[in-house]
């Protein structure tokens, strides 16, 4: 069965704002491929992905860490834990977490929404990675601010198809 269409309506502000957006992250990228991977690009559904989930905020590092294993045997197994240090109270908490591949066919992995009934920003899954590459992790704040962290991920064995 095919995906449903996804139809979003842009203004000039949002699309302006989300290209900037997406400029403030190549850096993180760039630190990331400096670290040993090769030119890994992201794809154009992950700058499109990322631009709509971090809108007109520029993602700061911090406070997020990522548990992903350096070389995935198997791409069709990839488990992550994610924890992004937060009070979790009503004034300051989480709002979301959010997954992204920069190479997979689809970029956008998985969101998962708290608040502060919640007590600790952590969440735990398994993921599909195509091949080697960037994951990259953004937590949205309540007040607005959005964290980023990137992780990159070798694959022996990809696990999902074009």
């Amino acid at each position: 069965m095919p995906d449903p269409i996804d139809i979003t309506i842009l203004t000039r502000r949002k699309f302006v704002a989300a290209g900037a957006a997406a400029a403030a992250f190549l850096p993180h990228l760039a630190r990331a491929e400096d670290a040993g991977a090769n030119a890994l690009a992201p794809s154009q559904k992950f700058k499109d992905d990322f631009a709509r989930i971090a809108d007109s905020v520029t993602p700061i590092e911090g406070k997020v860490t990522v548990d992903l294993p350096e070389t995935a045997e198997n791409g069709n197994f990839v488990p992550v834990t994610i924890a992004v240090e937060s009070p979790m109270t009503d004034a300051d908490y989480v709002r979301a977490i959010h997954i992204l591949s920069t190479e997979n066919p689809h970029a956008h992995v998985a969101t998962f929404y708290l608040s502060p009934a919640n007590a600790v920003a952590r969440v735990q899954t398994r993921m599909r990675l195509a091949k080697t590459q960037n994951v990259v992790v953004l937590a949205e704040q309540s007040n607005g601010e959005m964290l980023i962290s990137t992780t990159l991920v070798k694959v022996t064995i990809g696990g999902c198809g074009i």
